[in-house]
């Protein structure tokens, strides 16, 4: 799945487990979905972060980029 699609996914989760009819047992298997979906967003909004430039305004005002170190997870 994509990252959309898998916070597709979480919000329609979101939303049954808000509703009064969802069963004990139903709202225990989307918490543990929602669950995993929650480590794999996390993971893939970490590894985005690691690609991000950060722009930055040398001293004549010219912009410049800088790759942002990566973490030893």
């Amino acid at each position: 799945m994509s990252f959309e699609s898998d916070l597709k996914r979480m919000e329609e989760i979101t939303e049954l487990l808000k509703k009064d009819d969802t069963g004990l047992e139903d709202a225990i298997k989307l918490y543990e979905e929602a669950t995993e979906l929650g480590k794999k967003l996390n993971k893939t909004l970490s590894e985005i972060e690691r690609k991000i430039e950060i722009v930055t305004s040398s001293e004549e005002d010219v912009l410049t980029t800088e790759e942002l170190e990566e973490s030893d997870d």
